[in-house]
């Protein structure tokens, strides 16, 4: 799958779309589309690594206390266990996937 064949999101201010990319027996890609003040909240995978791969914008990414802004493009690795989420404070849409190995 490349860029041009995501599919079409377009999430409202403080709203968040997803769409599953991947779905196997042992990942599970999952997109997620932020509007500006769109979050997903910080949560654990005790079971699974977690990898974010940030394509278009900004977001703030919390791992347990701490909280870092990146810019696309990034990535994040979330380790299991590890408390992690994210939150567009941008006034523009912002784009990442979220990988799990294996699927939980």
């Amino acid at each position: 799958m490349t860029l041009n064949e995501l599919p079409d999101v377009d999430p409202a201010a403080g709203e968040v779309e997803t769409a599953e990319l991947v779905v196997e027996d042992d990942v599970l890609v999952k997109l997620f589309a932020l509007g500006p003040g769109g979050a997903f909240d910080p949560h654990v995978h005790d079971d699974c690594e977690n990898v974010f791969h940030l394509l278009e914008g900004e977001v703030v990414v919390t791992q347990g206390s701490t909280e870092e802004t990146l810019s696309a493009p990034a990535v994040v690795h979330n380790r299991r266990g590890v408390e992690h989420g994210a939150r567009n404070e941008s006034d523009s849409r912002a784009l990442l996937t979220a990988s799990l190995c294996p699927l939980p």
